[in-house]
């Protein structure tokens, strides 16, 4: 990624919508953009198969494990506005299990790109589908958009929820329930 370049078009833009960019304030904005613009898509850097490979166990574990609540944020590629929220993610292992922590990490490498909610949900999904392999996977994503709230309908309560399905969780209805119920519960602690 070219810092400079994105600094440039940053320039531009103040320009653009008539601001003084050789105001005090304006002066490093353009440097300051870019930067966020690296740490905000830096998931298109990221390699999913170092993430996984080095963190799956074979184990004869087979019963449903949940992370939820895991917090993301990404950027809208409609808009370049921010979306976030909460993905949560099931899967039913088959003789294989992945550290916790990388399923947050998968969530983090897909949310930090340029996105659509529908998109990051099935990556996510897939993903730990194709490292696992499990019986089924279960990934559900809520979310506010930035693009819904602060323009065009202003709608600032609205959040939308996606969901991804596969194996067991899309063909066994107590499978899904069960999980869907569990993410819905509030924390015990």
């Amino acid at each position: 990624m070219d810092l400079k370049i994105i600094a440039d078009c940053i320039e531009t833009i103040i320009d653009e919508i008539g601001e003084d960019k050789n105001r005090e304030g304006l002066l490093k904005t353009p440097e300051r953009v870019a930067e966020a613009y690296k740490f905000l898509t830096k998931g298109y850097a990221q390699d999913i198969d170092k993430v996984m490979n080095n963190a799956i166990f074979e184990e004869k574990y087979d019963e449903m494990v949940i992370v939820r609540d895991i917090d993301f944020f990404s950027l809208c590629e409609h808009h370049l506005l921010p979306f976030f929220g909460k993905v949560h993610i099931a899967y039913i292992p088959s003789g294989k299990l992945v550290g916790l922590s990388k399923l947050a990490r998968v969530v983090e490498i897909f949310a930090r790109r340029l996105q659509l909610q529908e998109r990051m949900t099935v990556q996510i999904a897939d993903a730990i589908n194709k490292y696992l392999k499990p019986d089924g996977v279960a990934v559900v994503a809520e979310a506010h958009h930035m693009c819904m709230m602060m323009r065009g309908v202003e709608k600032q309560n609205s959040f939308s929820v996606t969901s991804s399905m596969l194996g067991s969780f899309r063909d066994d209805p107590k499978t899904r329930n069960e999980f869907l119920n569990l993410i819905a519960k509030k924390n015990i602690y």
